[in-house]
């Protein structure tokens, strides 16, 4: 069966196997990210999930694993000696990149096209696609308060428990056409090993691209973020235990419910309704990568719809 590879993506997980697909799909890959950790700083539209996306598919990531690498902070340094909070860090090369994004669409633009022009600027022949072209916005409750996304991460440091998560704006928002096309005409969709509260139901959040997955000719498979037992990075575990799920493989299908035709994991399959892979599935390296993200398409390739 032919056509693109599509990966739902959020956060470091998703980057790294899409970048492993990237060695596998080449131009057939279609990222579709989540926009719902956006926001507005320094005069800048900040869009994290696919730029990130980006920067890894252009090998430009930094070691930190967010920004690009080589990039300097001297606005951010020159904004500190003026006195004024700089919380939300920017590299230069990255501020001007949200600069351009916020002009282009205060011109109109839609931020598909945004996307697509920072693509070509970065030469990434693979598509990276948003949830949505509308603000929708991951709002989190904890310690008692409300918090955007980006204070409840940065400056509340992501902890837990958890209270409540709302994603403002979802209803009213739409996919892009060219999102659910790829979806349509897609020969596997992969869930990446994201955090499945705040990176993926964000994407579900959004009407028409549940519909659509269901729809989809091509299997839906998702890639648990839980290596070892454990998360590798950022707050998922706090987001299961709002979400009542066990942090397991079965955990995370659980969230996805029908939506999924199969699972890839690293723990002993248990407690799963639908078909499992057990493999490895750290991406330490680009070699970790390939491995996850051949082994998912195979697996992929293998399941009826």
């Amino acid at each position: 069966m032919g056509g693109p590879v599509v990966v739902l993506a959020g956060g470091t997980g998703g980057a790294k196997l899409a970048r492993g697909m990237l060695d596998v799909a080449g131009d057939d890959l279609v990222v579709i990210a989540n926009t719902a950790d956006d926001a507005e700083a320094h005069g800048g539209h900040v869009s994290p999930d696919p730029d990130l996306c980006l920067f890894w598919l252009a090998d430009r990531i930094d070691g930190r694993g967010w920004g690009l690498a080589g990039d300097s902070f001297r606005v951010m340094d020159a904004l500190r000696a003026l006195g004024r909070d700089v919380w939300f860090n920017l590299g230069d090369e990255d501020l001007a990149i949200c600069l351009d994004r916020q002009a282009r669409l205060q011109d109109g633009e839609r931020l598909t096209d945004a996307l697509a022009h920072l693509a070509r600027s970065l030469g990434v022949r693979a598509r990276v696609l948003p949830m949505s072209d509308g603000a929708v916005r991951t709002r989190v409750r904890a310690a008692g308060r409300w918090w955007d996304f980006q204070e409840f991460m940065i400056r509340h440091g992501g902890a837990g428990p958890v209270e409540d998560v709302r994603f403002e704006g979802a209803e009213a928002a739409a996919p892009p056409p060219e999102a659910l096309d790829a979806i349509a005409a897609a020969r596997a969709i992969v869930i990446g090993p994201s955090n499945p509260v705040i990176s993926i139901r964000p994407i579900l959040a959004v009407p028409g691209i549940p519909e659509a997955l269901r729809a989809a000719r091509a299997p839906v498979v998702a890639v648990s973020p839980i290596v070892d037992g454990a998360v590798l990075k950022g707050p998922t575990a706090a987001f299961m235990a709002w979400a009542g799920q066990p942090l397991s493989a079965a955990g995370i299908a659980a969230l996805y419910g029908d939506l999924l035709d199969g699972v890839v994991c690293d723990e002993r399959p248990a407690g799963l309704p639908v078909p499992a892979l057990q493999t490895p599935t750290l991406m330490a390296d680009a070699a970790g990568r390939l491995h996850v993200a051949r082994e998912t398409l195979r697996f992929a390739a293998g399941l009826a719809r």
